[in-house]
């Protein structure tokens, strides 16, 4: 009950080889500056952890953190999956490069995403992964967003969080900074006659896409050049989760722009 409870709250622990993995191609690439303090692994695994180990600890020398043996029940207390296999990292804050102080590291012909609203840790984590697995070149957040549950979204992103570049900027910011560099922007939306599947989605393009509640704000919408909806089948009136919506439409844009 104590992990259920406290799952959404504020956690820089990140949990699982995945995790670990992803955050360490981020820092050897430059694309993430968490600190990592120190990675810590359940003694009784070691041999079964051997190879990551040896991994973890060469990378240790290159970051300076520390690589200490524990218990399983000191590793429980400190997690809030159960899936982590004996190794989390405790980190520290992960800081967002604001938008407009970053247009020299943006594609000129790319794919970036822009998403608001999630209502919850594990969709917008998820959302991340299609997202990550579809091209996309980064990813822009409001001011309030869920990385602040690190541990949670780098779990459920199987580790995209924290490989992707990720910028900070308001909704209205961020699609004039794309619309500066000559991007398209398109966002999901019901109330429109454009179809996913056959709308050109050609790169440079910014999706935005929003929350199952709240969605894409009016003015938000207003600046957009393009809005899209996906068609559904039969007499289905309701709207599929955050993260579905994005998987079709990262899936799409990835398909049209593959060559």
């Amino acid at each position: 009950m104590r992990k259920e409870a406290s799952q959404f709250i504020s956690s820089t622990v990140l949990e699982g080889m995945t995790s670990i993995r992803a955050l360490l191609h981020a820092k050897d690439a430059t694309l993430n500056d968490r600190p990592i303090q120190a990675v810590l692994y359940d003694k009784s695994k070691q041999k079964k952890l051997e190879k990551d180990l040896g991994y973890i600890k060469a990378e240790s020398q290159k970051y300076h953190f520390d690589v200490m043996p524990v218990t399983g029940q000191e590793i429980d207390e400190k997690t809030l999956g159960n899936t982590h296999g004996g190794l989390i990292a405790m980190c520290g804050e992960r800081t967002f490069p604001a938008l407009i102080s970053s247009l020299n590291s943006l594609k000129q012909n790319g794919f970036y995403a822009m998403i608001e609203g999630i209502e919850d840790p594990y969709n917008f984590g998820y959302a991340l992964r299609s997202l990550f697995a579809c091209g996309v070149d980064g990813i822009i957040l409001n001011e309030r967003n869920w990385m602040s549950a690190a541990g949670v979204v780098a779990r459920a992103s199987a580790g995209a969080s924290e490989e992707l570049p990720v910028y900070s900027a308001t909704p209205q910011d961020c699609i004039e900074v794309f619309h500066r560099i000559g991007y398209t922007v398109v966002a999901a939306d019901l109330r429109t006659d454009h179809e996913l599947g056959t709308t050109p989605l050609p790169y440079p393009l910014l999706m935005i896409a929003g929350g199952e509640k709240r969605g894409i704000s009016r003015s938000v919408l207003e600046m957009a050049d393009l809005r899209v909806k996906i068609p559904y089948a039969g007499n289905f009136h309701a709207s599929l989760s955050a993260a579905s919506a994005v998987t079709m439409f990262a899936y799409e844009i990835m398909r049209q722009n593959k060559k």
